[in-house]
């Protein structure tokens, strides 16, 4: 008996395999990045409605839960299905240098927009150096600070 090679085969499981991910990651993609004092998450969420997202923080990390409903089509022969349904939940552990209490959403357009501010106590800042009399220490010398 002979068999056929195909090298196409094995190649085009690797990719159905790499293709595949968990339903989670797979349902809602994230950008991440930092604009100036905040941080910016966008979450692609398409087909879901706005009133099935729920976001909650707990303890530092940042839960997201979302529905998106199958269509109901009765006496219809699937011939590939796809989009994903359900619910999907995506989390983000949040460091210490963001205000957890200022935290805003928004749904437009399939994607859910998140603002997480930094917060005061971790911005950068300046400390002004005032000029006056002191002794230093150990020389028993004053300075004043018309020297």
């Amino acid at each position: 008996m002979v068999r056929r090679y195909d090298p196409f085969r094995q190649m085009e499981a690797i990719f159905d395999d790499a293709m595949r991910q968990g339903p989670s990651r797979a349902a809602m993609p994230l950008d991440l990045y930092r604009d100036g004092e905040k941080f910016i998450a966008l979450f692609d969420l398409p087909g879901v409605d706005p009133a099935s997202v729920d976001i909650d923080i707990e303890d530092r990390t940042l839960t997201i839960r979302a529905e998106r409903k199958s269509p109901e089509i009765t006496g219809a022969q699937w011939l590939t299905h796809e989009r994903p349904f359900g619910t999907f939940a995506r989390q983000l552990t949040l460091g210490n240098g963001v205000a957890l209490d200022q935290v805003e959403a928004e749904y437009v357009d399939g994607v859910l927009k998140l603002v997480i501010p930094v917060a005061e106590e971790a911005k950068p800042r300046k400390i002004a150096v005032q000029r006056g009399t002191r002794q230093i220490e150990g020389s028993g010398e004053i300075l004043n600070q018309d020297d």
